[in-house]
């Protein structure tokens, strides 16, 4: 099987200060990802690595560079989902873990549960050994954070204007065949303390089943989580569309049923891939049979051969 790996930096209307370091921290997250595919790993492995890259990059929110909600706090939430096993972990409102979606996979590999949240996931990060991390704000959050003033100003500036930022995640194909997605993000600006959105939740921020495919979304978390897009998405491609055709179709539906705007990465169980997005830009990048694939601006498909 050709192994493919998709990642995406967030949908939303990312500046054009952010748009280069957008673009070249989707494209490493794909490299990492690849280089794992490459080696005979796993999509499980493949995922967590892109998103991990992510999360490390300041200029995402998730991990290092997450906003801050009401109280000026970071919480982070994160999935991670097996497309062989249908085994899923899942991290909910984490404070000071620099990777969620290891935290995310730890939840999936070592305990009898889906998902933990707050307390319980920081006792759980504190039992295996996962280290605390006090470095997740940049000082351009704490920045914008002091100027912004409301949730739903929040809402309305992180998807409409160059303010704020979003999810991260990955989608992979392995050699055998398997398939896998990972999502992670700090939330909306000024949310609410405890709010949880789309992304940790199965079948709305992901979802994967070897059966169809892996879905990675991003956007606004309410309404993904009102259509549980990630299998909407997976639906269509069960009823015979093709990725893009059902990633499209599924954002249309969102945005006429909720009014609300977002983006998916997808990949088929037969290596077909997509990377669609209703908000003004997504950073993406994707590599399959050593070409990568990415973009920024709705239609553009840049692509660049790997030595």
């Amino acid at each position: 099987m050709k192994t493919v790996i998709v990642v995406h930096g967030g949908a939303w209307a990312i500046p054009d200060m952010l748009a280069e370091a957008s673009m070249a921290g989707v494209k490493n997250a794909a490299w990492a990802g690849d280089a794992v595919l490459k080696n005979g790993g796993s999509a499980i492995d493949a995922v967590e690595k892109a998103v991990r890259s992510l999360e490390d990059d300041p200029s995402f929110d998730a991990g290092h560079g997450a906003v801050l909600n009401i109280d000026g706090e970071v919480e982070l939430d994160s999935i991670i989902m097996d497309g062989e096993t249908l085994a899923t972990g899942a991290v909910a409102s984490v404070r000071n873990i620099a990777n969620p979606v290891s935290l995310a996979r730890a939840v999936m590999e070592k305990t009898d549960h889906v998902m933990l949240t707050d307390r319980g996931a920081s006792m759980f990060a504190e039992r295996i050994g996962i280290p605390i991390a006090d470095d997740l704000v940049t000082e351009l959050e704490r920045k914008d954070w002091e100027q912004s003033s409301s949730f739903p100003v929040g809402v309305e500036k992180f998807f409409n204007t160059q303010w704020g930022h979003d999810t991260v995640g990955a989608v992979a194909l392995d050699s055998l065949g398997n398939v896998a997605c990972a999502t992670s993000t700090g939330g909306i600006r000024n949310k609410m303390v405890g709010r949880v959105g789309d992304s940790p939740i199965i079948g709305s921020g992901g979802y994967a089943d070897n059966r169809s495919g892996a879905v990675s979304c991003t956007g606004h978390g309410e309404s993904i989580l009102k259509v549980t897009l990630a299998r909407l998405i997976l639906f269509h491609m069960e009823q015979g569309k093709s990725a893009t055709a059902a990633a499209e179709a599924s954002l249309q539906y969102m945005g006429e049923r909720v009014k609300g705007c977002g983006g998916a990465i997808v990949v088929s169980s037969t290596g077909d891939w997509a990377a669609s997005f209703t908000t003004p830009r997504m950073a993406w990048a994707s590599i399959k049979e050593d070409v990568l694939h990415c973009g920024l601006n709705p239609k553009e498909d840049f692509t660049e051969r790997l030595k």
